[in-house]
């Protein structure tokens, strides 16, 4: 089973196009650091952990680590540093909407998606229906979510040519 480490915006996406079911059901471990759990999610999330979410108790190095980086990169916060630290650390990918933590993946090699990806593997996997994936990214439209949403209606499109 793949691991993967997300910050907070993904997973507050899915939650508000009320895909967490079919995310959780995904052939993937998802976690998060538990600072980032605590700070960012157990209010109005913290039901997560119940669908399989695993909250990542980080050592001293590693939060020394990520809040190294935060001093470098300035832009991504300390918790979107320590998902990126966590998931560098135990060579998994890394999902987030933060594009600037994004850049810092890429240049420490850390492979990493977004939100459209994981509606995507959703689609693949045949956890949700195109119909089902169109409403999903409304709800997340309709909530301020940031996706591109011209990448959106390409990734939709291509997706009912896959289809039909």
């Amino acid at each position: 089973m793949l691991f993967i480490i997300s910050d907070a915006s993904v997973l507050i996406d899915i939650e508000c196009s009320e895909l967490t079911s079919a995310m959780f059901s995904l052939p993937f471990q998802f976690a998060v650091p538990d600072t980032l759990f605590v700070e960012e999610l157990s209010e109005k999330h913290g039901h997560l952990l119940q669908f399989g979410l695993i909250s990542v108790t980080m050592s001293g190095e590693l939060v020394a680590e990520a809040y190294s980086l935060h001093q470098q990169h300035i832009k991504p916060s300390v918790n979107d540093m320590l998902a990126l630290t966590l998931a560098k650390h135990e060579r998994c990918q890394l999902l987030t909407g933060d594009k600037a933590l994004c850049k810092v993946a890429v240049q420490l090699n850390v492979e990493v998606h977004g939100t459209i990806w994981l509606v995507e593997q959703m689609l693949h996997n045949e956890k949700i229906t195109v119909e089902g994936a169109r409403v999903a990214f409304q709800r997340m439209k309709n909530s301020g979510s940031r996706l591109p949403w011209g990448e959106v209606e390409k990734i939709l499109a291509a997706s009912i040519v896959l289809v039909n």
